[in-house]
């Protein structure tokens, strides 16, 4: 009986450490925060939108530019455990860096942003 309960447990961190991966989509692995909004072979454009308080699962993006719909406060946990706070405004634009990171809306309202990933690592290149 130990033994199958053992196994379960492992079979269950298995199947749930795709969530978990540092450079997993996070379109993939939190539908409920992500939506594609537009892609083509140059960029992917994202919505993101958190609820007060509301947290996401540690995913990567590439560049990208972020468009604020709302005021903003997110704390983003690094993959090193430390966080790091973001604010925004409404109607502000700011170029983001590549990242690893886990989001949560830190402030006490709903947040809404969008999110252009940029896909070309030469920004000269077509």
């Amino acid at each position: 009986m130990k033994r199958s309960v053992l196994s379960l447990t492992a079979l269950a961190c298995l199947l749930a450490a795709p969530a978990a991966r540092a450079d997993a989509d996070p379109v993939v692995v939190d539908p409920q925060h992500y939506k594609v909004e537009f892609e083509n072979d140059a960029v992917r454009v994202l919505r993101i939108k958190y609820g007060p308080g509301e947290e996401s699962v540690m995913h990567s993006h590439p560049n990208a530019v972020a468009i604020f719909l709302t005021e903003i406060e997110v704390a983003m946990t690094m993959p090193d455990g430390t966080t790091e706070v973001t604010t925004g405004k409404a109607g502000e634009v700011k170029e983001t860096p590549a990242s690893v990171h886990l989001p949560r809306n830190a402030g006490t309202k709903p947040m809404e942003l969008i999110l252009v990933e940029l896909k070309s690592k030469d920004p000269g290149k077509k």
